[in-house]
């Protein structure tokens, strides 16, 4: 296994001390280690399509080469930018791509991951991006991206280094004491409890699905209500309004995370003018991507409420207490900002049920309605 220290020994040796992108749990040793460094610039980008523009930004600025981290799901999010804006024909600007390899074929993972980990190789060939496979020793580490920096530096195009899961050295970031009331388990078992059964209710990706489906479980109340989505981060939203503007006699709940929401921050004027009366947002703020280790968002500087009003929402509140997490009446959109401590439970299970089954119990509920 790698050392977080090794590797940024080997990007330092290299001056390459600037880093941008969307966490991803395959290195997420890293990016804590990352967090720990003054001496090394992380720019915590909303999606991945914005690393590539800050990190094209560096390089201009700088002369230096930048790296740009993301699971392999996120390299679909940077075709434009590297086709667009860092390709020898148009500017080529030099970069290096550091990605998580989720799905990898031969291995056991999640079925949203499976088909971008067949994908991830044969699209960079096909980007033109020529690939490491990163060893899990130091030494060959260190080789492999001494290899892939000198390409860069021969051809002044994007290289890529890719990270298989489990190669790093467990890196333990200092627990933090929070002054909140709320896990967002709780969160979402507050307003499970306030449904009368005819709600629609879609969930994001990660663990809030998770939560919500051991929920249910727990209560024996099915799941043919829930669209429990497993990935495609930051659509949620999208997704329920039009639910939403499709079954408007029905109430209709997304329940969102604060990274999933900024990465598709534009939602909010849309939903805004399309205007579902029926649609409750409700927003779980832990200020971490927590299904990717907890590393910091930005929503530290973000009034989700004002920026939903700003867009259209009818009404906007903010609950930072159980006993104030209270779905309510009134006109949509709505929004709800929960504000919830990062981390979940040690055991949290995943859905014991196919995305394929949980697709068509929903589609039974929701066009019988």
């Amino acid at each position: 296994m790698i050392a977080s220290q090794d590797l940024a020994r080997i990007f330092k040796s290299l001056q390459m001390t600037y880093f941008t992108g969307v966490p991803d749990s395959t290195f997420k040793e890293w990016m804590t280690f990352l967090a720990s460094q003054p001496e090394l610039t992380n720019r915590i980008a909303a999606i991945e399509r914005d690393a590539v523009g800050w990190a094209a930004g560096w390089n201009i600025a700088t002369g230096k080469i930048p790296v740009v981290y993301m699971q392999n799901s996120g390299l679909g999010n940077i075709v434009n930018p590297l086709t667009s804006l860092t390709d020898e024909e148009v500017y080529k600007i030099p970069l290096l791509l550091m990605v998580g390899w989720r799905g990898e074929p031969g291995t056991k993972d999640e079925p949203q991951h499976k088909k971008m980990g067949k994908l991830t190789l044969p699209l960079l060939d096909t980007l033109g991006i020529g690939c490491e496979i990163l060893p899990d020793t130091a030494d060959e580490a260190e080789k492999a991206i001494l290899r892939a920096v000198q390409s860069i530096k021969e051809t002044g195009n994007p290289r890529a280094v890719i990270m298989k899961s489990g190669i790093l050295e467990d890196c333990q970031a200092e627990k933090e004491e929070s002054a909140l009331e709320m896990s967002k388990e709780e969160a979402i078992r507050r307003i499970v409890e306030q449904l009368d059964g005819s709600e629609i209710i879609v969930s994001t990706t990660g663990k809030t699905s998770r939560e919500l489906f051991e929920i249910r479980q727990a209560l024996k109340a099915g799941h043919q209500r829930d669209f429990l989505m497993v990935g495609s981060m930051g659509l949620g939203s999208s997704f329920a309004a039009e639910i939403a503007l499709q079954k408007p006699a029905r109430k209709v709940i997304v329940l969102d995370g604060d990274g999933a929401l900024i990465m598709s921050m534009g939602v909010l004027p849309t939903i805004g003018f399309y205007a579902p009366k029926n649609l409750i947002h409700i927003v779980f703020d832990n200020g971490s991507y927590d299904s990717t280790g907890g590393q910091a968002t930005v929503s530290s500087v973000i009034n989700f409420e004002r920026l939903a009003l700003a867009s259209g929402y009818k009404s906007t509140k903010v609950a930072d207490k159980k006993e104030d997490l209270v779905l309510g009446e009134g006109m949509g959109p709505r929004m709800i900002v929960a504000k919830v401590k990062k981390g979940a439970r040690r055991d949290l299970g995943r859905p014991t049920i196919s995305p394929e089954e949980n697709k068509n119990s929903f589609i039974q509920f929701v066009r019988n309605i």
